[in-house]
C-alpha cells in the first residue's frame, strides 16, 4: 500500500468514526442502529417510523460508510417509492403489513437477479448492462412479502472463482473491507452481505453459498449466517455455480433476523426442481416457533477435534470454546466429544470437489447467460475474452482468470466423481451423525463448510467472540437436510446465553 493511500485510509477511517456517531431518525427517538426485525414493525406500529425513514436512513449510513467499506455495489432508484408504498399500505392497515419482512430494506447480493433498474453482475464488468429475464424466485417472494429492495451487495467476484481474486474483491466494487478491522479479510464470496448488514447500512440481507460464502463471512463479520437445506430456497435467477451444492441464505445481525427472512424465502418453485424435493422439510407453521430461548435442552451436539479443534493448550480460540462447551452443557446439551468424521482429510482435500465444481460452473453458467435477455457475454468462453479485452479494468495481469480457463477446458461431468463424493458425505457426516443419533455437530469459524457443501447439508454461523486486534469469529452448528428447526433451537440458544456480537469498531 502506498503512503498516500495509507493517509487516504485512515482519513475516511476517522470521517467514519465521526460520522457513524448518530443513529436515532431526525425528530424521532427511535435507535435504528443495531435494532432488530420485530422491533422496527414494533416502531412502525406505535408510529415512531416509517419505512420511508428506515430507508433514508440507510442510503444515508451507505453514503457515509461505502467508500471505505465497499459492502453495497449499486442502491436501487425505486428504494423510497417503495418505502413509500408500504407506509401507505400500513397506514391502510393492509392484511400482513405489520410482520414478516413488509417495509423492511433488504440488501441482495450482487449475483440474485432484480427485473428492474439495478444491474445483476456477480461483481464483474462483463455482465454489466447485462438484462434478466425475471426476477430470482427468492426476490419474488420478498416483494410478494412486501419487502423493499435496498440494493445490492458487493461480492467476491464470480463468487470467489475467477482467479487469485483476494476474498471480498470485485472489478465494480474494488476491495471490501471487514468492518471489525479494516485490514482484516471480510471473507467471501457474500462479503458484501455480511459487511453492509454488520455495519448497518442495511436491516437484513442475502447471500449465496456454494461451500463457505454464507458461514465465513458471517464468521468473519459477526453475524448471523443461514445456509440452508439444498433447495429449501430457489436458487432460479441466480448466476450459477453448480446446483449441486448451490444455496441462497439470510446474513443478518441476529438469529431471530436471519429466521424471519428465512420464513419469507423458503417454499416450492417450478423452476428449479430441488425445491420439489425440499419443500417436505419445511414445518407447517414456519421457523419463528424454534426461537426457544431454552432450545439447546436435551440436543445431543458431536465435537470433532481432529482437525476442527486443534488450538494451541491454552491459547484464546481453545479457552474462549472450552468455555462455549460449557455453555452449552449448561442450556442444557448433552456434548459427545471425539468424534471422528470418517475419511475427514479426503473431503477436506482430495475428494474431487473441486474438479466437479468446474465442470459444473461451465454447463451451467453457459446455461445462465444463455437465457439472458441481453448481454455483452454469453458462454464462459465470452466471459475470458472479455476479461483479455478489458485486462486492466478486470485486473487480470493481477489477479488472473486461471479457474476460468480449467473450468472452459472442461468437457462435462465425470459421474464417478460425483459418486465419490456422495459415498464420502453418507460414509461420513451422515453415518456420524447418525450413529451418535446427534441434533448438530458444533465446528469453529466455518471449518465445516465442505463437508456440508458436498452433501447439500444445513448450517448456522453464530458469533462466538473477537481475537487479536478484535478480528470476529464464529461457532456453527451443522446438521442433516431438514434439520433446520433444531439448528435455529440450538442456534438461538447460545446466542441469547452469550450475547457475543457487538458493533463493528472500525480499527485499521
Amino acid at each position: 500500500m502506498s503512503i498516500h493511500s495509507h493517509v487516504s485510509t485512515l482519513f475516511l477511517l476517522l470521517l467514519v468514526l465521526q460520522l457513524s456517531g448518530t443513529n436515532a431518525v431526525k425528530g424521532h427517538a427511535f435507535p435504528i442502529k443495531e435494532a432488530t426485525v420485530h422491533d422496527f414493525h414494533m416502531a412502525f406500529k406505535q408510529n415512531k417510523l416509517t419505512s420511508r425513514q428506515l430507508v433514508e436512513f440507510y442510503l444515508g449510513e451507505i453514503h457515509k460508510l461505502n467508500p471505505i467499506l465497499r459492502g453495497v455495489i449499486e442502491v436501487n432508484p425505486d428504494a423510497l417509492l417503495q418505502a413509500d408504498k408500504a407506509d401507505y399500505e400500513r397506514k391502510a392497515k393492509l392484511a400482513g403489513s405489520l410482520m414478516g419482512l413488509h417495509g423492511i430494506p433488504v440488501l441482495l447480493k450482487d449475483n440474485i437477479a432484480t427485473k428492474d433498474k439495478m444491474n445483476t453482475t456477480a461483481g464483474s464488468f462483463a455482465l454489466l448492462k447485462s438484462v434478466v429475464p425475471r426476477d430470482a424466485g427468492v426476490v419474488r417472494r420478498l416483494r410478494k412479502d412486501g419487502a423493499i429492495i435496498l440494493g445490492k451487495a458487493s461480492m467476491s467476484e464470480w463468487a470467489g472463482y475467477r482467479g487469485n481474486c483476494p476474498p471480498g474483491w470485485s472489478a465494480r466494487a474494488g476491495q471490501g473491507r471487514n468492518p471489525y478491522v479494516l485490514s482484516a479479510t471480510p471473507c467471501g464470496s457474500s462479503s458484501g452481505s455480511a459487511i453492509s448488514v454488520a455495519a448497518n447500512l442495511a436491516a437484513v440481507t442475502l447471500g449465496t453459498e456454494t461451500d463457505g460464502s454464507i458461514l465465513c463471512p458471517s464468521h468473519f463479520n459477526s453475524v448471523v449466517g443461514i445456509k440452508p437445506t439444498l433447495g429449501l430456497t430457489s436458487r432460479d435467477g441466480v448466476v450459477p455455480f453448480s446446483p449441486r451444492q448451490d444455496t441462497v441464505g439470510p446474513i443478518c445481525r441476529t438469529v431471530s433476523d436471519a429466521v424471519e427472512v428465512l420464513d419469507v424465502i423458503v417454499g416450492f418453485d417450478h423452476r428449479d426442481e430441488a425445491t420439489r424435493t425440499a419443500s417436505k422439510y419445511i414445518p407447517r407453521g414456519g421457523y419463528k416457533q424454534f426461537l426457544k430461548v431454552n432450545g439447546l435442552k436435551g440436543k445431543r451436539l458431536g465435537i470433532v477435534r481432529n482437525p476442527f479443534f486443534m488450538f494451541e493448550n491454552g491459547s484464546v480460540l481453545s479457552q474462549v470454546f472450552e468455555h462455549h462447551f460449557h455453555t452449552l452443557r449448561q442450556g442444557g446439551a448433552i456434548l459427545v466429544d471425539n468424534l471422528e468424521i470418517a475419511n475427514i482429510d479426503v473431503i477436506l482435500g482430495s475428494s474431487g470437489e473441486v474438479e466437479a465444481l468446474e465442470a459444473e460452473f461451465k454447463i451451467f453458467l453457459n446455461a445462465y447467460l444463455k437465457e439472458l435477455v441481453a448481454s455483452p457475454v454469453r458462454t464462459l468462453s465470452d466471459v475470458i475474452a472479455f476479461n483479455n479485452k478489458f485486462s486492466h479494468l478486470e485486473k487480470i495481469e493481477e489477479y488472473g482468470q486461471d479457474s476460468f480457463l480449467q473450468a472452459e477446458a472442461t468437457n462435462g461431468i465425470n459421474k464417478k466423481t460425483l459418486l465419490k463424493l456422495a459415498r464420502l458425505s453418507q460414509n461420513g457426516f451422515v453415518k456420524l451423525m447418525k450413529e451418535h443419533k446427534l441434533d448438530a455437530l458444533v465446528t469453529p469459524g466455518s471449518d465445516i463448510s465442505s463437508v456440508l457443501a458436498i452433501g447439500g447439508f444445513p448450517g448456522i454461523s453464530v458469533p462466538a467472540g473477537y481475537y487479536g486486534k478484535g478480528i470476529p469469529f464464529g461457532i456453527c452448528f451443522g446438521g442433516l437436510k431438514g434439520s433446520e428447526p433444531k439448528l435455529i433451537e440450538i442456534a438461538y440458544s447460545f446466542e441469547q446465553a452469550t450475547k457475543i456480537r457487538k458493533p463493528p469498531s472500525f480499527k485499521p
